[in-house]
Order: C-alpha cells, then structure tokens, then sequence
C-alpha cells in the first residue's frame, strides 16, 4: 500500500520523531504544514509497518495546534460538541473518515484491519485532536471545525486551513 503524495524527507522524519516522542512505526505523509514549513497534520498509512492497524488517518502533531486542542478538551468540551453537532452527523463523519481511511488497504490483505471512524471512535466525539487534524486535512468535519471556531473566539493561535 502506498500513501498518495510525496514521502517525507529526512528533515520531516526527524521533526515528526521530536514531535511526538519516537520514531513513526509507519509510512506517512505531511499533509499539513505551518508558515514556517513544520509539520502540523500527518496522513498514516492505515497499517504499521508491523501490519499493526493503525486507525488514526489524519494525526495532529504540531505542538501549537496540540496544545490549543488540549485546552479545549481540558474544559469538557466533548459533550457539548457532540449535543450541538448531534450523534447522527457525527456518524456520517466517521463513515467519511473510516472510506477514506479503508480505500488505503489492500484488497489481499489478510489479518487485522483499523476498524472506526475518526481516531477509531465508532460512536460519538473522543478525541478534538483528530477531528481538528481531519478538517484541517480538508476532511468534512463538522466538529473539527467547531474546534477552529472554539480556538478562534478564545484568541488561541492555531494553524490555518489551506
């Protein structure tokens, strides 16, 4: 299976290791950069390179727009998202995410596959950080963009969409 876009470089591996910690386990590409070129938003290949599922597609990794998002989950935002959005839309995203997400395996693949939709959720909002990541991917996400609205009214610096 192969990514759409163009592999990361060296500079981008060793920047995305910083970002989060460790080596990536797993192809990716930078889908999203900030105005100084780093890398904001990874798109993963739906299977580690161990053929571990991966069901996190669209990945926040940009220190700014992480801790901007954990300021606002910080504050319980979840159920409020999820009552204004309701359960009904939400699906229809993780149905999105889980197609685009899927198309990316093998049809010969055998053994596990991710399995949910936005960060592997079946049900409902559990993690901003992925719904931010997807709609800043340009993914049709109603809650990512309730997070950019959020983010916006409180003055916290986030990344822009392209």
């Amino acid at each position: 299976m192969t990514l759409p876009g163009t592999a990361p470089t060296g500079a981008d591996i060793d920047a995305v290791t910083a970002l989060i910690g460790r080596t990536p386990q797993g192809d990716f590409r930078v889908v999203v950069r900030d105005e100084h070129g780093a890398p904001v938003v990874l798109m993963n290949a739906p299977l580690l390179n161990d053929n571990t599922p991966m069901p996190t597609l669209y990945w926040l990794v940009g220190r700014r727009d992480v801790s901007g998002v954990s300021t606002l989950e910080a504050d319980a935002t979840i159920d409020v998202v999820e009552e204004l959005i309701g359960l009904e839309t939400i699906d229809a995203i993780h149905q999105r995410y889980a197609s685009e997400r899927d198309v990316l395996i093998s049809q010969s693949h055998v053994g596990p596959r991710p399995t949910g939709g936005v960060g592997g959720t079946r049900r409902g909002v559990k993690c901003l950080h992925a719904h931010f990541a997807y709609w800043l991917a340009g993914g049709d996400d109603a809650v990512g963009q309730w997070v950019a609205q959020q983010l916006d009214e409180r003055n916290i610096p986030r990344t822009q969409r392209p």
